[in-house]
């Protein structure tokens, strides 16, 4: 939010005369109070993490994981995982992941691990898509977390059987620099009625205080035309094993196809849940990340309409603010696809659960392309990092200015975020 550095002068000025000190007990407006009564604010760096025209693929999914104390000099060791989005419509590859121990200074070259690679089901080909990473520090593991996929020899996405899209993981070691294979989430027998299909996909999910697991997941009935819905699972995970303990309230929305790729975040004691729909976004509020009040519809404070519709948003958490990162119409911007550029961000009113207009900010620019599905994660006290890459095949450079550039856009907090989420 931008600060009101004039006002805030003014009341640093003010002096505190026998008359207001006998009306309010005491002179609070000291320079210091005023200060530390701002809200937070921020500023961002927008660097390239990498860049690459190929008429094959395009870099996609970018998002990153922080491992305290891993890096040089104090830092922490950050691993952005990403896979090349193929010339198929939503046909992916493997994982590949870099790794920064300078907070982005330099990163080494993307890397396939054959733990993160396809895998042979039948004539299917099987990959992981949509993936978010995390750190768990109760078990010193990088958890990353995506959609098993099925696709044909072609590269279509096959949905021909139960779970044919399910929640999949895999862990990495920072200490042995190794990945474990994917596996698959054991849910209970039987069950294939309510999630004959099962996505994380492009959620952000938290670890507690206890190190179990909120992850948020949409799912579809046995009808594969139907609409999707939304809950939250609660997981142990024991650094090797994540297990399904059970679910919070199922959320509804029969619009189009219904409500998909849903984030989590927890600030301040309540738990927020941002909500992907056709038509526009929706947002909920939990006080135990499980059981939810009604879905709400995004907005401005003015009573507008966000504008964000048919992609995802997520949140961008800080100790004292909430803020929401998102695309949306009204930006110029109407000959992009959905929208999807520029990528914004603004403060949320967690009580009215609203975006202050006033608050936003661009991250990154529209240059001629769509943006695809971004990340957003906490990397320091001093900043956060929504990450992004630039949707464009056929290996030629954009007239605006997209070249298949990969960003880190560096959200650099005016104070430091203790806040242990994302």
């Amino acid at each position: 939010m931008p600060i009101n550095r004039t006002a805030a002068r003014s009341v640093a000025a003010w002096k505190c005369s026998s008359v207001a000190t006998a009306i309010f007990g005491l002179c609070l407006v000291v320079s210091g109070v005023a200060k530390a009564a701002e809200p937070v604010d921020f500023q961002v760096k927008l660097e390239v993490v990498k860049q690459e025209l190929d008429p094959g693929f395009c870099w996609f999914h970018p998002r990153v994981a922080s491992v305290p104390g891993l890096g040089k000099d104090g830092h922490p060791l950050v691993v952005l995982t990403l896979q090349k989005h193929l010339v198929a419509d939503d046909y992916y590859s493997g994982l590949y992941f870099m790794k920064s121990t300078d907070l982005g200074k330099t990163w080494t070259d993307p890397v396939l691990p054959k733990e993160l690679d396809w895998r042979k089901d039948g004539e299917a080909t099987v990959s992981v898509a949509d993936v978010t990473p995390g750190w768990h520090a109760g078990s010193k593991r990088v958890l990353a977390i995506g959609v098993k996929v099925r696709y044909s020899p072609k590269g279509a996405q096959l949905n021909d059987k139960p779970r044919s899209y399910d929640v999949s993981y895999a862990t990495y070691d920072p200490a042995t620099d190794v990945w474990t294979a994917w596996r698959e989430l054991d849910m209970p027998l039987g069950d294939e009625k309510q999630f004959y299909q099962l996505a994380p996909g492009c959620v952000q999910w938290l670890v507690q205080p206890d190190g179990t697991i909120l992850l948020p997941v949409y799912y579809q009935g046995t009808n594969p035309n139907g609409p999707y819905s939304v809950t939250v699972l609660q997981c142990g995970f024991d650094g090797k094993t994540l297990s399904y303990q059970k679910h919070g309230d199922e959320l509804h929305l029969n619009v189009v196809r219904g409500l998909c790729e849903p984030s989590l975040t927890r600030f301040q004691g309540k738990y927020y849940l941002t909500i992907r729909n056709d038509l526009k976004g929706y947002v909920a509020v939990s006080n135990d990340g499980l059981k939810y009040g009604p879905m709400k519809e995004w907005t401005f404070d003015d009573g507008t309409d966000l504008g964000s519709y048919n992609t995802q948003q997520h949140w961008v958490t800080h100790t004292d603010g909430l803020f929401l990162a998102y695309t949306r119409r009204g930006a110029n911007n109407d000959h992009i696809a959905r929208n999807r550029a520029p990528l914004f961000m603004a403060r949320v009113d967690p009580e009215k659960l609203v975006v202050l207009r006033k608050t936003e900010k661009p991250l990154m620019p529209e240059r001629g392309v769509m943006l695809g599905n971004f990340g957003a994660a906490t990397v320091t006290e001093g900043e956060s990092w929504v990450t992004d890459s630039e949707f464009m095949t056929g290996g030629k450079a954009h007239e605006k200015g997209a070249n298949g550039s990969t960003f880190a856009a560096r959200v650099l907090w005016s104070r430091p975020n203790k806040a242990k989420t994302n």
